[in-house]
């Protein structure tokens, strides 16, 4: 996995979302209500596996105060996603 220099791009917050962007797109964005529970993630195919998704869901954390629950359904993606978060908690 390469990483990404976060300083280079925008992260928006507004109501229950944050949005990492740069001038051109949406690098990936995270839906999340007040238990910690991630309604919605998404990260631009072009920027996956460079922690993006990661990092936002840390942000969910640190924001709540709760540990992530990731909403069913869960795609195959958010499954593998859910393995690679048990490692951190």
């Amino acid at each position: 996995m390469n990483s990404i220099d976060f300083s280079n791009y925008n992260l928006n917050e507004s109501d229950g979302v944050f949005t990492y962007k740069n001038k051109n797109t949406t690098l990936g964005f995270v839906r999340f209500n007040e238990k910690g529970e991630v309604e919605y993630i998404f990260v631009n195919p072009i920027f996956r596996k460079k922690g993006i998704a990661t990092r936002l869901l840390k942000l969910v954390k640190e924001k709540t105060g709760k540990e992530i629950v990731l909403q069913e359904p869960i795609s195959p993606l958010g499954s593998k996603l859910l393995n690679s978060l048990n490692k951190w908690k």
